[in-house]
């Protein structure tokens, strides 16, 4: 067993504080944007967390309840965060994926008193399966859908009166102040979509935001004035903390793309906004990799055996991929997967300012991350705090990755057999993760304990490996390794070209067993490869849902 730590201990700052400085600073800046949409400054977000102050006092509400909001990103809908966590009331952020049925469980779940969402979502739920629930309302608009409350409705429709009543000559801006005694209260309770099936309330606190904030703050600072685009859901915390939270607080505005993008959508919108970093998960960039990157290097293959000339392709080829996200991004941060070992080479090559990092709801996410330029390929950075390795030989051989620090949750909401699951006797949170640490403290992931496969022979088969050595196989868009009668069997989404005729087609699936087994041992070889007709079903994190195809 072995245990390590994050280099330096951090001073850790309220990120609320940070907040309140930078309106003062900053409050003529934008903040809050839809890309081709709503604009909104640092004035506009303090008005509204004001008005929802006044709104919450007239309407009887209290702080600490609960409030969910469910619906696509936009800058109402982080401007509606901050109305909530600013007033240190609950934020409980739901995915607009999720089914009609999971939304109502998880808001009564939750015991949410408001639910901000949109009108065709909100047509979907019925109000009756949520008792303690007392309005429902627009998002996008700020109108109200629903109440049982007329108390809370009258409250909403006159906000803007009281605010004026309050503020006759408007909100001033060294007049905003914001909390910071609350590290250790509630915060956010997150729904995990996951991978089990199971989602459960993850809670995080007031403490374990601004742990990551002041972390994120040491290793990829950012700059007031600077720019962001916001392509994860906000309802999962990779995209909320990383993405928003820690940029938005210091000054940095960020615009919103609504639904998700086409990628020449997604690249026109980088070439307005130039974000100053891409925080994205690794399905996108294997997306601009086989569509930009590698088919101008194929072109070029002859050139780069010249050693003399792939220096300066490389370089090229860098050059063009940063101009096409803006030319002023400083680093790509990739996350909730692990990234082609094909692509990761590529972009080792090539030196793109890439990291791959580990995180999970429960760390608000980070647990693992070390920048570009130290970031050793094939692992996904170094302990963001204590981590230890549960195996005799954590170098060599994978055991659970165990994790403790600020930024961790302090449990599921109102499920007592799910706390008593994650955590081992001595403290120590159980991620589910095998992993291994090198001498260097980094970390590299094997798999997750519930997919791991032992065989006849007693070897333990983690099917993650098989799935990035079928990657580089010809024809494999997607894989996924599941034993079925005590045979490993490869179910592959294909990527196969139009015009191959079909006795070629049919040779394909024998082709990628025999391509894989080169490479792998024999107690893990494939038996068999069977073709998928559509896309594996995938979490937010792009995670595919193994439990799906068990």
């Amino acid at each position: 067993m072995i245990s390590s730590m994050a280099k330096e201990h951090l001073t850790v700052k309220h990120y609320l504080k940070t907040l309140e400085a930078t309106i003062r600073q900053q409050w003529d800046q934008k903040a809050l944007c839809d890309y081709e949409g709503d604009a909104f400054t640092y004035a506009d977000v303090a008005t509204s967390i004001e008005q929802f102050r006044l709104f919450l006092v007239e309407a009887g509400i209290t702080k600490r309840s609960k409030m969910a909001i469910c619906a696509r990103n936009c800058a109402r809908w982080a401007m509606t965060f901050w109305d909530i966590n600013v007033n240190e009331c609950v934020a409980v952020p739901l995915l607009a994926d999720f089914h009609p049925n999971s939304i109502s469980t998880f808001t009564h779940h939750s015991d949410s008193v408001l639910l901000f969402t949109d009108k065709e979502i909100w047509k979907k739920i019925n109000p009756e399966q949520m008792p303690n629930l007392r309005a429902a309302i627009n998002v996008k608009d700020r109108s109200m859908l629903w109440h049982r409350d007329k108390q809370v409705a009258k409250a909403w429709e006159n906000r803007e009166k009281a605010f004026a009543r309050k503020h006759p000559a408007g909100l001033k801006k060294e007049k905003v102040t914001y909390p910071s005694n609350n590290m250790d209260k509630l915060a956010i309770i997150n729904y995990t979509s996951g991978t089990t099936g199971n989602p459960k309330g993850v809670m995080l606190t007031y403490g374990a935001i601004s742990d990551t904030d002041a972390f994120a703050n040491s290793h990829f600072p950012n700059q007031p004035g600077e720019t962001i685009v916001s392509m994860l859901p906000m309802a999962h915390m990779y995209g909320l903390a990383i993405e928003f939270i820690h940029p938005n607080v210091d000054g940095v505005t960020v615009w919103f793309l609504g639904k998700t993008p086409s990628p020449s959508t997604l690249l026109k919108a980088m070439q307005a906004v130039r974000p100053y970093m891409v925080v994205t998960v690794p399905l996108v960039m294997e997306k601009v990799y086989a569509n930009s990157i590698k088919p101008a290097l194929d072109k070029m293959k002859w050139l780069t055996a010249i050693p003399q000339a792939r220096k300066a392709i490389y370089k090229l080829v860098r050059k063009k991929v940063l101009a096409a996200f803006g030319g002023q991004v400083r680093g790509f941060i990739m996350g909730g997967a692990a990234l082609k070992p094909e692509v990761e080479d590529c972009f080792t090559k090539i030196r793109l300012p890439y990291t791959v990092g580990y995180g999970m709801t429960e760390a608000c996410p980070l647990l693992g991350w070390e920048w570009c330029t130290e970031f050793v390929p094939g692992s996904c950075g170094k302990p963001v705090h204590d981590l230890r390795i549960n195996s005799d030989d954590p170098r060599n051989v994978p055991g659970e990755i165990q994790v403790r620090g600020a930024n961790m949750t302090i449990g599921y909401y109102k499920n007592p057999e799910a706390n008593a699951a994650a955590y081992t006797d001595d403290g120590w949170f159980r991620t589910g993760d095998l992993g291994l640490l090198d001498e260097n403290n980094n970390i590299f992931i094997r798999g997750r304990i519930k997919s791991m496969i032992l065989n006849s022979s007693g070897q333990n088969i983690y099917p993650e490996e098989l799935e990035a050595v079928l990657s580089g196989c010809p024809y494999v868009s997607e894989s996924l390794v599941v034993e079925r009668k005590g045979k490993l069997v490869a179910l592959v989404y294909p990527e196969i070209p139009d015009d191959l005729d079909a006795s070629k087609r049919s040779e394909i699936p024998e082709l990628i067993r025999n391509t894989a087994n080169k490479s792998l041992p024999v107690y893990s070889k494939i038996n068999e490869v069977v073709f998928v007709d559509v896309p594996f079903e995938k979490t937010p994190k792009m995670s595919i849902k193994r439990y799906l195809y068990r």
